[in-house]
């Protein structure tokens, strides 16, 4: 039986609604430490000159990351484009930090361009990222360039436009797969999506917004009581993911199609011009 831990809190905002970034080094517990500086070296190293900064993100920022459970995701902003960098080190860093770190489920290394950053017309979800809730650990600090951010639209339709794509993606990738491991990233991968999506629904009513999966859960099923045991069942499969593809694509066609078709009701009044990025 999947335990359900009230994990997890709604992101600060100011007096005029922009969300506040509570994340900070200082709150990093000392445990977590090492393998930050580690990760950061490897990006350095491999990248060099190309490397303008590196951020984390999620919990360990935040100083909720708990040892053996919370991974590492980091951030990299790149001076060049992407596709001219050569990032066939990627797999070998993270399993190398993967081996030597047991404090953490995992270590991932991302990357985006720093024009793609700073343009800010409208909404990137990278750039959200880094004001709202990422850390710098090296490098300059973009987030003194971008805007501040609401709970809005802009910010629901992130989490909506693609959903109906990304829930048929996941039974594509699941369909006829035997890796185990393949299928369990998939399932957590999915459910957190669809565990988001259901907070999107009600974003511009509760003008409020959080990543963390529980308070998700908890505000959607204020607005969707008859969903409550859907969405807890999906909040279970991302906390802790089944083996069983057929289990995982069953449920996926219980609840996708409704909450696709409650995206696509949402989208048709916040997003009529179906724009996949909003005007900021």
């Amino acid at each position: 039986m999947t335990n359900i831990k009230n994990i997890g809190h709604v992101c600060p905002t100011d007096d005029n609604g922009y969300i506040l970034n509570d994340s900070s080094l200082k709150k990093v517990k000392p445990e977590f430490l090492k393998i930050i500086v580690e990760a950061t070296e490897h990006y350095k190293t491999n990248l060099g000159l190309d490397l303008h900064s590196v951020y984390i993100r999620g919990s360990i920022p935040r100083g909720m990351g708990i040892n053996g459970v919370s991974d590492l995701d980091t951030i990299a902003i790149t001076n060049k484009d992407i596709n001219d960098i050569d990032l066939k080190w990627v797999n070998k860093s993270e399993l190398e930090l993967n081996k030597k770190f047991d404090n953490v489920t995992g270590v991932e290394f991302n990357f985006y361009h720093i024009d793609d950053v700073l343009e800010t017309t409208r909404f990137s979800i990278i750039s959200f990222m880094i004001k709202t809730y990422s850390v710098c650990v090296y490098g300059e600090d973009l987030s003194i360039y971008l805007p501040s951010y609401k709970a809005d639209k802009t910010l629901g339709n992130e989490h909506l436009f693609n959903l109906k794509s990304q829930i048929e993606q996941a039974k594509e990738d699941l369909d006829g797969n035997n890796d185990i491991e393949d299928i369990l990233d998939c399932c957590v991968w999915i459910m957190k999506i669809i565990v988001r999506a259901g907070f999107a629904l009600v974003i511009e009513e509760e003008n409020k917004y959080t990543r963390d999966l529980f308070p998700a859960y908890k505000i959607f099923s204020k607005y969707y009581p008859e969903k409550e045991a859907e969405m807890k069942q999906a909040l279970k499969y991302a906390i802790k993911p089944v083996a069983d593809k057929n289990e995982i694509i069953d449920f996926l066609d219980e609840i996708g199609s409704w909450i696709v078709n409650e995206s696509e009701k949402w989208l048709q009044v916040h997003n009529p011009k179906k724009l996949s990025k909003m005007e900021m």
